[in-house]
């Protein structure tokens, strides 16, 4: 099934299962509500609806939520039955303490009956088996599988199918079947025509390297005038890392290779931290940097900032800030100081370096140089989460064509790298393979996990030098 499809099945799901949710709550106040003309109880107890409604606020976007945490949502043809009641019985007990939390917080246990919460969570669970229960035997039934499943031809070269054949049989119990095969190379239109028809198939997925371009668009042709679904996979070019989209460019269909994050509303909920976080951070630390500031002006002679070229997104060059923690003229040392260098790889690195003034040391050892690089933030340079950047020279020198693709994102004030033990790292292929590792499973989650693991590095003072 195309991802796409489960997607959209997915959103519905949890609109649905939100909506049964809520209506288990008002259920549950209803039969609390009444239940005095069965056991004579004192209903007076429990308020009217309205006073309970503002719970609605907690339990609609909770509700899916905690079913995705649960793996409700996680589509596999291996999933019994069984196991989605269990994950739906944890996700009510755990909705239902929550909500009871939410009373106790509140202080609403005089307003609110504690037993429209229990049974909310019987009447939750129950609702969301009975879904749960008509789905799995309407899709087992004859009617069912004849509404749901797909029945799908697939067209290739032998030695391109094999792979795809095993991943039909592995998730036959997601709505797909494959019901016929075709060689792609000796299947004449005729052909294609005929099993489209006697075996009424809803789509054609074509698996075929690239040397079958004109044989694949003549079965798209063919599925064009059919008003069948073709659906090419698009692997015929090899990659190692890049992820394959569809896209659209001046109404031109186009495949995209992607190895580094894609535009989502991650990122731009990442760029949006950036520009908010950094400013908020220059407007707090705004007098203790000015300080900063003036001890360096007079502690030793030269500018207040060290400003050098460094390689940003895409090794575009752009100017860094720091507060300048060396002498003035430590460029022009820095060849002197070559046979110190203690990062293997055009990185260099030098623990004890004598062009570090005693105020630099102290900045440095406490991360305070690096905080006017909030302006390079600000200005879109930087980031406050990626690979740190390199001076232009040394992204230059590098001997490994792979080690760019660390300049696939912007560059940031913290990184894996820092809050990894900085430096204990001495290898330049170890410090890549962290900013990589960055790159391949960046989400803005992951972003807001280092900027808090980053706070302790800097307080206590962890790997600077």
């Amino acid at each position: 099934m195309l991802k796409r499809t489960i997607e959209l099945r997915t959103q519905v799901g949890k609109l649905l299962d939100a909506g049964l949710f809520g209506l288990a709550f008002w259920l549950a106040h209803l039969v609390r509500s009444n239940l005095d003309t069965v056991y004579s109880l004192d209903s007076a107890a429990i308020p009217p609806f309205s006073g309970h409604f503002w719970l609605y606020a907690f339990i609609l976007p909770a509700t899916p939520i905690v079913l995705e945490v649960q793996g409700f949502y996680l589509h596999s043809g291996g999933v019994s039955i069984m196991r989605r009641l269990w994950q739906a019985l944890k996700s009510c007990l755990i909705l239902s303490v929550g909500a009871m939390a939410l009373v106790f917080i509140f202080k609403e246990q005089n307003n609110i009956g504690r037993s429209v919460i229990v049974i909310f969570g019987f009447f939750g669970f129950g609702a969301l088996a009975v879904k749960e229960l008509i789905l799995h035997f309407w899709g087992k039934g004859k009617f069912g599988r004849n509404v749901v499943r797909h029945r799908y031809l697939l067209i290739g070269s032998p030695g391109d199918t094999g792979r795809l054949k095993s991943d039909f049989e592995r998730h036959i119990g997601q709505d797909v079947e494959q019901v016929h095969e075709l060689d792609v190379n000796a299947a004449p239109a005729s052909e294609i025509v005929r099993v489209l028809h006697e075996h009424f198939i809803n789509g054609v997925v074509l698996c075929a390297a690239h040397t079958y371009f004109g044989q694949v668009e003549q079965v798209i042709q063919v599925c064009e005038l059919e008003g069948v679904e073709a659906w090419l996979v698009a692997d015929f070019f090899k990659t190692q890392v890049s992820r394959t989209t569809v896209d659209d460019l001046f109404g031109r269909p186009v495949l995209v290779f992607r190895s580094a994050p894609d535009s989502t509303w991650q990122m731009m909920a990442k760029q949006v931290v950036d520009f908010v976080g950094a400013g908020a951070l220059l407007f707090v630390l705004a007098i203790p940097l000015l300080i900063v500031a003036l001890v360096v002006k007079l502690t030793s002679a030269g500018p207040v900032l060290f400003r050098q070229a460094r390689s940003g997104l895409n090794g575009r060059p752009f100017t860094m800030y720091k507060f300048r923690s060396m002498v003035s003229n430590a460029e022009q040392l820095k060849h002197e100081l070559a046979a110190m260098n203690e990062m293997s790889g055009p990185v260099f690195k030098v623990t004890n370096d004598p062009r570090v003034t005693p105020v630099g040391k102290f900045l440095r050892k406490t991360s305070l140089d690096e905080f006017p690089q909030l302006f390079n933030v600000i200005k879109g340079e930087m980031s406050l989460v990626g690979p740190r950047p390199l001076p232009v020279d040394e992204t230059k020198r590098f001997d490994d064509i792979a080690h760019r693709r660390r300049l696939s994102v912007k560059p940031g004030l913290t990184c894996l790298w820092q809050i990894s033990g900085r430096n204990e790292v001495k290898s330049f292929d170890d410090w890549v393979r962290l900013d990589l590792e960055y790159i391949d499973n960046w989400t803005i989650w992951l972003d807001i996990k280092i900027l808090c693991q980053t706070i302790p590095v800097v307080l206590l003072r962890k790997g600077a030098k």
